[in-house]
């Protein structure tokens, strides 16, 4: 699977627990570390957990390694590291007081309608 495939994938399964917010910045041309920032928000840490279970999940399922995840116990601020998709799920709060999307503006934004439009069509064309 792709950089990009992977990151929308994540955008996906996060959304099946009610993920919010959820962006994915392009690092590419702008960083050494990782080829994609999948951010989204949760109102609970309990949803965070949920959300962060059901990535780790569904990765495995697809046989995609996951390196490491950080701030599990205390959900505010969960980091899955992906190796070319690093995950973080923020708690509402600190996602406004680290504003990684304005520390990263320069980076540009997969827009995750498109994936969405591709899955409906499909499940069109299945349908004839």
């Amino acid at each position: 699977m792709i950089s990009r495939q992977k990151a929308l994938h994540v955008a996906d399964i996060a959304r099946t627990k009610k993920a919010e917010d959820i962006v994915i910045l392009d690092m590419r041309k702008l960083s050494n570390i990782t080829d994609f920032f999948v951010l989204l928000s949760a109102g609970s840490t309990r949803r965070a957990q949920a959300i962060t279970d059901n990535i780790q999940k569904g990765l495995l399922e697809v046989k995609e390694p996951i390196s490491n995840i950080e701030g599990y116990q205390e959900a505010r601020w969960i980091l899955i590291d992906g190796y070319d998709v690093v995950v973080h799920i923020f708690h509402n709060d600190l996602r406004r007081f680290y504003n990684l999307e304005g520390l990263w503006s320069d980076a540009p934004r997969v827009r995750l309608c498109r994936a969405k439009r591709k899955k409906r069509l499909k499940k069109i064309s299945k349908r004839k």
